[in-house]
Protein backbone atom coordinates (compact mmCIF):
# COMPACT_ATOMS: atom_id res chain seq x y z
CA UNK A 1 0.00 0.00 0.00
CA UNK A 2 1.33 3.45 -0.89
CA UNK A 3 2.21 5.72 2.00
CA UNK A 4 -0.23 8.56 2.51
CA UNK A 5 2.46 11.31 2.32
CA UNK A 6 3.56 10.02 -1.09
CA UNK A 7 0.10 10.28 -2.66
CA UNK A 8 0.68 13.31 -4.84
CA UNK A 9 -0.02 11.84 -8.28
CA UNK A 10 -3.66 10.75 -8.57
CA UNK A 11 -4.69 8.69 -11.56
CA UNK A 12 -8.16 9.45 -12.95
CA UNK A 13 -10.03 6.97 -15.16
CA UNK A 14 -13.58 7.86 -16.22
CA UNK A 15 -16.33 5.98 -18.04
CA UNK A 16 -16.43 8.07 -21.17
CA UNK A 17 -20.02 7.51 -22.32
CA UNK A 18 -21.68 8.44 -19.03
CA UNK A 19 -22.45 12.14 -18.50
CA UNK A 20 -22.62 11.71 -14.71
CA UNK A 21 -19.13 10.20 -14.66
CA UNK A 22 -17.73 12.99 -16.84
CA UNK A 23 -19.29 15.69 -14.64
CA UNK A 24 -17.90 14.05 -11.52
CA UNK A 25 -14.53 13.66 -13.24
CA UNK A 26 -14.31 17.40 -13.90
CA UNK A 27 -15.25 18.08 -10.28
CA UNK A 28 -12.62 15.61 -9.09
CA UNK A 29 -9.85 17.16 -11.18
CA UNK A 30 -10.68 20.63 -9.82
CA UNK A 31 -10.74 19.24 -6.25
CA UNK A 32 -7.31 17.63 -6.70
CA UNK A 33 -5.71 20.73 -8.24
CA UNK A 34 -7.06 22.95 -5.46
CA UNK A 35 -5.13 20.77 -3.01
CA UNK A 36 -1.90 20.91 -4.94
CA UNK A 37 -2.20 17.34 -6.21
CA UNK A 38 -1.29 16.19 -9.71
CA UNK A 39 -4.09 14.46 -11.65
CA UNK A 40 -2.82 11.89 -14.14
CA UNK A 41 -5.67 11.36 -16.57
CA UNK A 42 -5.91 8.47 -18.97
CA UNK A 43 -5.88 9.53 -22.61
CA UNK A 44 -9.44 8.51 -23.46
CA UNK A 45 -10.85 10.20 -20.36
CA UNK A 46 -8.83 13.40 -20.99
CA UNK A 47 -10.33 13.76 -24.46
CA UNK A 48 -13.85 13.71 -22.98
CA UNK A 49 -12.94 15.88 -19.98
CA UNK A 50 -11.17 18.45 -22.20
CA UNK A 51 -8.18 18.41 -19.88
CA UNK A 52 -4.96 18.07 -21.86
CA UNK A 53 -3.71 15.14 -23.87
CA UNK A 54 -3.66 12.55 -21.08
CA UNK A 55 -1.54 9.40 -20.99
CA UNK A 56 -2.11 5.71 -21.64
CA UNK A 57 -3.73 3.55 -18.97
CA UNK A 58 -0.44 1.68 -18.68
CA UNK A 59 1.31 4.96 -17.83
CA UNK A 60 -1.39 5.83 -15.31
CA UNK A 61 -0.73 2.50 -13.58
CA UNK A 62 3.05 2.96 -13.54
CA UNK A 63 3.17 6.61 -12.42
CA UNK A 64 0.17 7.25 -10.15
CA UNK A 65 0.27 6.80 -6.36
CA UNK A 66 -3.49 6.23 -6.28
CA UNK A 67 -6.02 5.57 -9.04
CA UNK A 68 -9.61 6.81 -8.83
CA UNK A 69 -12.03 5.06 -11.19
CA UNK A 70 -15.38 6.71 -11.95
CA UNK A 71 -17.80 4.35 -13.66
CA UNK A 72 -18.48 0.67 -13.12
CA UNK A 73 -16.68 -2.63 -12.87
CA UNK A 74 -15.82 -2.65 -16.57
CA UNK A 75 -14.05 0.69 -16.25
CA UNK A 76 -12.11 -0.57 -13.24
CA UNK A 77 -11.17 -3.79 -15.03
CA UNK A 78 -9.76 -1.77 -17.94
CA UNK A 79 -7.11 -0.25 -15.65
CA UNK A 80 -6.64 -3.35 -13.47
CA UNK A 81 -5.04 -5.13 -16.46
CA UNK A 82 -2.24 -2.57 -16.35
CA UNK A 83 -1.42 -3.04 -12.65
CA UNK A 84 1.41 -5.54 -12.59
CA UNK A 85 4.73 -5.07 -10.78
CA UNK A 86 3.59 -1.93 -8.97
CA UNK A 87 0.44 -2.58 -6.90
CA UNK A 88 -1.02 0.93 -6.82
CA UNK A 89 -4.26 1.16 -4.77
CA UNK A 90 -7.51 1.68 -6.67
CA UNK A 91 -10.57 3.57 -5.40
CA UNK A 92 -13.59 2.51 -7.43
CA UNK A 93 -16.65 4.77 -7.51
CA UNK A 94 -19.90 3.21 -8.69
CA UNK A 95 -22.18 5.41 -10.77
CA UNK A 96 -25.40 3.45 -10.88
CA UNK A 97 -24.56 0.02 -12.32
CA UNK A 98 -24.40 -3.39 -10.68
CA UNK A 99 -20.72 -2.92 -9.71
CA UNK A 100 -19.22 -5.32 -7.17
CA UNK A 101 -15.72 -3.83 -7.47
CA UNK A 102 -16.71 -0.16 -7.38
CA UNK A 103 -18.29 -0.11 -3.94
CA UNK A 104 -18.01 3.61 -3.08
CA UNK A 105 -20.88 5.86 -4.17
CA UNK A 106 -20.46 9.24 -5.87
CA UNK A 107 -21.73 10.96 -2.71
CA UNK A 108 -19.01 9.24 -0.67
CA UNK A 109 -16.16 10.01 -3.08
CA UNK A 110 -14.71 13.21 -1.62
CA UNK A 111 -14.99 12.30 2.10
CA UNK A 112 -13.48 8.88 1.40
CA UNK A 113 -10.77 10.34 -0.83
CA UNK A 114 -9.84 12.88 1.86
CA UNK A 115 -9.38 10.00 4.32
CA UNK A 116 -7.36 7.98 1.82
CA UNK A 117 -4.96 10.87 1.24
CA UNK A 118 -4.09 10.95 4.95
CA UNK A 119 -3.68 7.19 5.16
CA UNK A 120 -7.05 6.26 6.66
CA UNK A 121 -7.99 3.33 4.47
CA UNK A 122 -7.67 -0.42 4.08
CA UNK A 123 -7.30 -2.48 0.94
CA UNK A 124 -8.34 -5.89 -0.32
CA UNK A 125 -5.37 -7.36 -2.17
CA UNK A 126 -7.23 -9.14 -4.95
CA UNK A 127 -5.69 -12.18 -6.62
CA UNK A 128 -5.15 -12.18 -10.38
CA UNK A 129 -4.82 -14.91 -12.99
CA UNK A 130 -1.95 -15.30 -15.45
CA UNK A 131 -2.86 -16.90 -18.78
CA UNK A 132 -0.43 -18.02 -21.48
CA UNK A 133 -1.63 -18.95 -24.96
CA UNK A 134 0.44 -21.72 -26.60
CA UNK A 135 0.20 -22.59 -30.29
CA UNK A 136 2.01 -25.21 -32.39
CA UNK A 137 4.67 -22.69 -33.38
CA UNK A 138 5.26 -21.37 -29.85
CA UNK A 139 3.81 -18.97 -27.28
CA UNK A 140 1.39 -16.44 -28.74
CA UNK A 141 0.97 -14.20 -25.71
CA UNK A 142 0.60 -13.90 -21.95
CA UNK A 143 -2.18 -12.04 -20.23
CA UNK A 144 -3.50 -10.98 -16.82
CA UNK A 145 -7.08 -11.08 -15.53
CA UNK A 146 -8.65 -9.88 -12.30
CA UNK A 147 -12.05 -11.54 -12.81
CA UNK A 148 -11.76 -14.42 -15.21
CA UNK A 149 -10.20 -16.17 -18.17
CA UNK A 150 -12.90 -17.46 -20.54
CA UNK A 151 -12.72 -19.79 -23.54
CA UNK A 152 -15.99 -19.63 -25.43
CA UNK A 153 -17.58 -20.34 -28.80
CA UNK A 154 -18.59 -17.56 -31.13
CA UNK A 155 -22.18 -16.64 -31.84
CA UNK A 156 -22.65 -19.13 -34.70
CA UNK A 157 -20.32 -21.92 -33.54
CA UNK A 158 -21.43 -25.37 -32.43
CA UNK A 159 -20.63 -26.84 -29.03
CA UNK A 160 -16.87 -26.94 -28.58
CA UNK A 161 -14.62 -29.61 -27.04
CA UNK A 162 -12.24 -28.35 -24.36
CA UNK A 163 -9.74 -30.86 -22.99
CA UNK A 164 -8.91 -29.77 -19.45
CA UNK A 165 -6.20 -30.82 -17.01
CA UNK A 166 -5.31 -29.64 -13.51
CA UNK A 167 -1.68 -30.06 -12.44
CA UNK A 168 -1.26 -32.54 -15.28
CA UNK A 169 -4.21 -34.72 -14.28
CA UNK A 170 -7.01 -35.11 -16.82
CA UNK A 171 -10.28 -33.61 -15.56
CA UNK A 172 -12.57 -33.92 -18.58
CA UNK A 173 -13.02 -32.94 -22.19
CA UNK A 174 -15.90 -30.56 -21.72
CA UNK A 175 -18.53 -30.45 -24.46
CA UNK A 176 -19.97 -27.03 -23.79
CA UNK A 177 -20.39 -23.47 -24.97
CA UNK A 178 -17.21 -22.64 -23.12
CA UNK A 179 -15.27 -22.69 -19.87
CA UNK A 180 -14.63 -20.03 -17.22
CA UNK A 181 -11.65 -19.93 -14.86
CA UNK A 182 -12.40 -17.29 -12.23
CA UNK A 183 -10.73 -15.70 -9.23
CA UNK A 184 -12.71 -15.14 -6.02
CA UNK A 185 -13.25 -11.59 -7.28
CA UNK A 186 -14.66 -12.97 -10.52
CA UNK A 187 -16.92 -15.44 -8.74
CA UNK A 188 -19.67 -12.78 -8.71
CA UNK A 189 -19.27 -12.07 -12.44
CA UNK A 190 -19.67 -14.44 -15.42
CA UNK A 191 -18.95 -17.51 -13.28
CA UNK A 192 -21.96 -16.77 -11.07
CA UNK A 193 -24.17 -16.52 -14.16
CA UNK A 194 -22.90 -19.97 -15.18
CA UNK A 195 -23.97 -21.45 -11.84
CA UNK A 196 -20.68 -21.11 -9.97
CA UNK A 197 -20.40 -20.39 -6.23
CA UNK A 198 -19.82 -17.00 -4.63
CA UNK A 199 -16.33 -17.08 -3.11
CA UNK A 200 -15.13 -14.74 -0.36
CA UNK A 201 -12.50 -12.43 -1.93
CA UNK A 202 -9.60 -13.30 0.38
CA UNK A 203 -9.76 -17.07 -0.19
CA UNK A 204 -6.89 -18.56 -2.16
CA UNK A 205 -8.85 -20.52 -4.77
CA UNK A 206 -9.88 -20.60 -8.42
CA UNK A 207 -13.30 -21.57 -9.77
CA UNK A 208 -13.64 -23.73 -12.89
CA UNK A 209 -17.12 -23.40 -14.42
CA UNK A 210 -18.35 -24.91 -17.72
CA UNK A 211 -20.76 -22.76 -19.73
CA UNK A 212 -23.93 -24.62 -20.75
CA UNK A 213 -22.30 -28.10 -20.66
CA UNK A 214 -23.88 -30.80 -22.80
CA UNK A 215 -24.22 -33.05 -19.75
CA UNK A 216 -25.84 -32.15 -16.43
CA UNK A 217 -23.12 -33.98 -14.52
CA UNK A 218 -20.53 -31.28 -15.35
CA UNK A 219 -20.53 -28.94 -12.37
CA UNK A 220 -18.35 -25.99 -11.29
CA UNK A 221 -15.30 -26.89 -9.20
CA UNK A 222 -13.28 -24.94 -6.63
CA UNK A 223 -9.54 -25.53 -6.97
CA UNK A 224 -6.50 -24.48 -4.89
CA UNK A 225 -4.78 -21.28 -5.93
CA UNK A 226 -1.63 -23.32 -6.58
CA UNK A 227 -3.34 -25.21 -9.42
CA UNK A 228 -2.12 -25.05 -13.01
CA UNK A 229 -5.06 -25.42 -15.40
CA UNK A 230 -4.49 -26.27 -19.06
CA UNK A 231 -7.34 -26.07 -21.56
CA UNK A 232 -6.82 -27.32 -25.12
CA UNK A 233 -9.27 -26.68 -27.96
CA UNK A 234 -10.15 -30.13 -29.33
CA UNK A 235 -12.97 -29.32 -31.73
CA UNK A 236 -12.77 -31.56 -34.79
CA UNK A 237 -13.18 -28.72 -37.30
CA UNK A 238 -12.37 -25.04 -37.65
CA UNK A 239 -14.75 -23.15 -35.39
CA UNK A 240 -15.14 -19.67 -34.01
CA UNK A 241 -13.52 -20.01 -30.56
CA UNK A 242 -12.35 -17.01 -28.54
CA UNK A 243 -10.19 -16.39 -25.47
CA UNK A 244 -11.38 -13.40 -23.40
CA UNK A 245 -9.85 -11.74 -20.35
CA UNK A 246 -12.29 -10.01 -17.97
CA UNK A 247 -14.56 -9.37 -20.95
CA UNK A 248 -12.12 -6.62 -21.95
CA UNK A 249 -9.77 -8.32 -24.41
CA UNK A 250 -10.50 -11.03 -26.96
CA UNK A 251 -8.23 -13.31 -29.01
CA UNK A 252 -9.27 -15.90 -31.63
CA UNK A 253 -8.22 -19.48 -30.97
CA UNK A 254 -7.26 -22.25 -33.37
CA UNK A 255 -7.71 -26.03 -33.04
CA UNK A 256 -5.15 -27.52 -30.63
CA UNK A 257 -4.35 -24.15 -29.04
CA UNK A 258 -3.66 -24.54 -25.31
CA UNK A 259 -4.30 -21.94 -22.63
CA UNK A 260 -2.32 -22.39 -19.41
CA UNK A 261 -3.83 -20.60 -16.42
CA UNK A 262 -2.35 -20.14 -12.95
CA UNK A 263 -2.35 -17.65 -10.10
CA UNK A 264 -0.87 -14.35 -11.24
CA UNK A 265 2.23 -12.85 -9.68
CA UNK A 266 0.44 -9.48 -9.30
CA UNK A 267 -2.33 -8.36 -6.98
CA UNK A 268 -4.78 -5.49 -7.42
CA UNK A 269 -5.26 -3.50 -4.18
CA UNK A 270 -8.89 -2.34 -4.03
CA UNK A 271 -9.67 0.27 -1.40
CA UNK A 272 -12.52 -0.93 0.80
CA UNK A 273 -15.64 1.10 1.39
CA UNK A 274 -15.64 2.38 4.99
CA UNK A 275 -19.45 2.47 4.90
CA UNK A 276 -20.28 -1.15 4.06
CA UNK A 277 -18.76 -4.60 4.27
CA UNK A 278 -18.63 -7.40 1.73
CA UNK A 279 -21.89 -9.07 2.74
CA UNK A 280 -23.75 -5.76 2.71
CA UNK A 281 -22.51 -5.20 -0.84
CA UNK A 282 -23.79 -8.65 -1.79
CA UNK A 283 -27.17 -7.94 -0.21
CA UNK A 284 -27.46 -4.64 -2.06
CA UNK A 285 -26.32 -5.91 -5.44
CA UNK A 286 -28.12 -9.27 -5.39
CA UNK A 287 -31.15 -8.02 -3.48
CA UNK A 288 -31.00 -10.84 -0.94
CA UNK A 289 -33.92 -10.90 1.47
CA UNK A 290 -36.23 -8.81 -0.69
CA UNK A 291 -39.71 -10.02 -1.45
Amino acid sequence: MAEAQSMRRIGVVVKRDQPKALALGRELITWLKQRGLDPIIDRDSAAELHDGMGVSKAEVATTADLIVVLGGDGTLLSIAHCIRDRPVPVLGVNLGGLGFLTAVTSEELFPVLADVLVGQFTVDRRMTLAAVLHRANGTVGDYQALNDVVITKGALAHIIDLETTVDGDHVATYKADGLIVATPTGSTAYAMSAGGPIVYPSLGVMVLSPICPHTLTNRPMVLPETSVIRVTVRSDRQQDVVLTLDGQEGYPLLPDDTIEIRKGASVVPLIQSPARGYFEVLRQKLRWGER
